[in-house]
């Protein structure tokens, strides 16, 4: 009778009244908390987005708003009421390059940078100006552009910390929870995300390219399924990837390849097809702007790259580009380890031994795999950049972001391993994560402090400085201008709204090779600025003296000078204005020995990159003819000064260079100006026979020496200047007709 009534009770037997309501509850809660726990994971990764988002633009709030209304309440009233300044500024002056590309993008000059300066490849991004031209549509003028930047790096982070959640595949959802924290508590990393600048964009992008990868993934493990147009959709994200940072390229290779890898088994021409899916958009889009470059600026290469990479350094030799490279590439994760993870350097690795945890579980390898390749791949391509040392370590923060979604997989495997099966040896590995993941939290607590501190003090070094010197310019009649020269090519425009030249060549400028003018000398640049008619030469100089040598001593005129308080990100104490005098460049293509009825049939213009790449100029040695300049007296005007540049040419190189539109029947005659400061000489080789001699003497102003040669016999013939016992600097060389 009592089994038959245990049978009958509805209760199993040993299970108490608590234990079952316990379960009651759970499995009522179980379907309703399955369905909307990813709505909970939403709030949260957005809650974590913005309330780290909070801290850093209210620190920018602090220190433009309040402080510098306090510090500087006559420049702060002038600026609010004309709505110049507002309480908005960026921690980079390169914030500012992206938004003078969206702003002339928005009034339908895209590619442009300034106004009147056509086509630039110098923007880092393609795409992310166009997303930022969207919010100048829209009414985010002026500084307020600052504002839908950071509204897009919040919903860019926002988009990657959801796109992460396929990272979990065959663990819990719970292990998803860590990503917000883990990838939002490293302080360095934040400055750049919320900075402006494009690396929120760039990573919620690859969240999508990731989401594409896992479909892929997926279908490529079911024989029966279709990849097209899971392959498609990667490819389109990739596409998305390198035109908002070419380095991307790297990364969406990573994805590509371990995608398509699992569907070797299904031929190789179904492999190949897959690649061209996977990968052909993004080729594309490269190929595309390479040839735009090409045809509008010249160069293949974008400006950036020809600024910023040491392999288009001008003087390094291919030992000296491998050496750079390692010391970038050594320096970005000593760096990242040892000071922006933690304030004790040893605290650092806990995050890379974290990282590499899931390389050492079946459920996670694959994915850990893709991590650590996107990571090493990305610090090996940024360790080219030659730039990688400042800006808070801008780019290479990518790397950290994937480093710390590795962490946090690393971290919630262990975690899940000891809750599913509570061997010792599972529990103590959970405690000694959670053990040193604290460590790790307690030593970044103050670098996350200093960073959002530095985020709002770098702001205002820009407002203070950059913004102001912009402001004044285009407020002040007495520092108006029609085109303003600056070295750094962002925030000066942008408040200005006044054409610009950018001398360093981010810019661009009707396709002038500035970007590699600038990387072998400023003398370089100069003699692309004589070829800029005189009215459309910059009449202002906004520039950093201690940048340029000689330049604002020997071609400005001092008008004014804009300082900066507590600086920690800016080039210089004191951003100076000067009126420049360009008159020493307007002779200086003529010869001063010309006699009467002689006249220029060709020159060949040393340091002046357009006239040696039309003249065939080169020099038998590479990674040699530093550039320099030289202002002395006009030999046939007393009374005026005669600008040169010249390529610094060693003992023992050859000079080799083609002249054109001669007269054939009649001799040659080559006038060679120098202003040489040691004897020297050299053979002219002219039609590959020795044609003349030329020795030079110390002289104390310009020298034209003057060398005839036999009849070309054609209108186009190669010279050769042999090598001298000593180094040599000439200046320009005239093939002159005579009467």
């Amino acid at each position: 009778m009592a089994e038959l009534d245990r049978s009958a009770s509805p209760h199993p037997a040993g299970v108490g009244a608590a234990g079952l309501a316990a379960r009651s509850v759970r499995s009522y809660l179980s379907p309703s908390f399955h369905r909307y726990e990813p709505m909970l994971y939403l709030a949260f990764a957005g809650g974590c987005t913005l309330f780290v988002a909070c801290r850093f633009y209210a620190a920018v709030k602090l220190q433009t708003l309040y402080a510098y209304a306090w510090a500087r309440p006559d420049l702060y009233q002038f600026f609010a009421r004309e709505r110049v300044l507002g309480s908005w500024s960026a921690p980079l002056d390169d914030v500012f390059i992206h938004f003078d590309f969206a702003r002339e993008a928005a009034r339908g000059h895209p590619f442009q940078w300034s106004e009147g300066a056509g086509y630039s490849s110098g923007g880092t991004s393609l795409l992310y100006p166009f997303v930022l031209a969207l919010g100048y549509v829209l009414g985010f003028r002026k500084l307020e552009l600052m504002a839908w930047a950071a509204i897009i790096a919040c919903v860019g982070v926002f988009g990657l910390l959801v796109a992460a959640r396929r990272l979990c595949a065959g663990l819990p959802p719970a292990v998803s929870y860590l990503f917000p924290p883990g990838l939002l508590c490293v302080g360095a990393l934040d400055w750049s995300l919320f900075s402006g600048m494009e690396v929120a964009f760039f990573l919620a992008l690859w969240g999508g390219a990731l989401i594409a990868w896992d479909d892929l993934s997926a279908a490529a493990r079911a024989p029966e399924r279709a990849l097209g147009k899971p392959a498609a959709l990667l490819g389109a994200w990739g596409a998305t990837l390198v035109a908002t940072r070419p380095e991307g390229a790297a990364a969406l290779i990573v994805l590509a390849a371990s995608a398509v890898w699992l569907a070797r088994a299904r031929g190789l021409r179904e492999v190949f097809r897959l690649l061209a899916l996977t990968g052909g958009p993004a080729v594309c889009v490269l190929l595309a702007h390479g040839l735009a470059n090409r045809l509008l600026t010249g160069e293949s290469s974008a400006a950036g790259a020809l600024v910023k990479l040491e392999l288009n350094h001008p003087f390094l030799t291919p030992k000296g580009v491998w050496d750079a490279w390692l010391f970038h590439l050594k320096y970005q994760i000593l760096r990242v380890t040892q000071y922006h993870f933690a304030d004790v350097a040893a605290f650092g690795w806990i995050v890379w031994a974290l990282a590499a945890v899931p390389l050492f579980c079946t459920a996670t390898r694959r994915v850990g795999l893709v991590l650590w390749a996107s990571v090493l791949s990305w610090l090996m391509i940024v360790a080219l950049n030659g730039q990688v040392r400042w800006q808070n370590e801008r780019y290479t923060m990518p790397a950290v972001a994937w480093l710390l979604l590795s962490a946090g997989l690393g971290l919630g495997t262990l975690l899940s391993r000891a809750a599913r099966s509570r061997t010792r040896s599972n529990v103590l590995g959970a405690a000694l994560a959670l053990l040193t993941t604290g460590g790790f939290v307690f030593h970044q607590i103050p670098r996350f402090r200093q960073q959002i501190w530095f985020f709002g003090r770098a702001a205002r070094n820009i407002l203070d400085q950059h913004l102001t010197a912009g402001a004044l310019i285009r407020q002040d009649p007495a520092l108006r201008s029609k085109r303003v020269l600056v070295g750094d090519a962002g925030a000066i425009p942008y408040a200005s709204d006044v054409p610009a030249l950018d001398v360093i060549g981010l810019g661009g400028f009707h396709g002038l090779p500035f970007a590699r003018a600038t990387r072998i000398g400023i003398a370089a640049a100069l003699e692309l600025i004589e070829r800029i008619p005189q009215a459309e030469r910059p009449d202002l100089l906004a520039i950093y003296p201690s940048w340029w040598g000689d330049f604002p001593i020997w071609f400005g005129t001092r008008v004014a000078q804009v300082p900066v308080r507590g600086n920690v990100i800016c080039g210089g104490t004191s951003k100076v204005l000067y009126r420049p005098h360009w008159d020493a460049l307007d002779q200086s293509g003529v010869p001063f020995s010309l006699r009467p009825g002689e006249r220029i049939v060709d020159s060949v213009d040393q340091a002046d990159l357009v006239s040696e790449r039309e003249h065939g100029y080169t020099l038998s040695e590479k990674h040699v003819g530093f550039v320099f300049m030289k202002l002395l007296e006009n030999p046939s005007r007393p009374r005026e000064d005669l600008w040169d540049a010249a390529r610094l040419v060693p003992p023992g190189v050859t000079e080799t260079f083609r002249l054109g539109h001669l007269p054939p029947e009649k001799p040659l005659t080559l006038l060679i100006r120098s202003a040489p400061t040691v004897a020297t000489e050299f053979d002219i080789w002219f039609s590959d026979r020795l044609a003349g001699h030329v020795q030079l003497h110390p002289n104390d102003g310009w020298l034209e020496t003057r060398v005839t040669l036999p009849a070309p016999h054609a209108d186009r013939v190669t010279v050769v200047f042999g090598g001298g016992a000593g180094e040599r600097a000439l200046f320009q060389i005239w093939a002159v007709a005579t009467p």
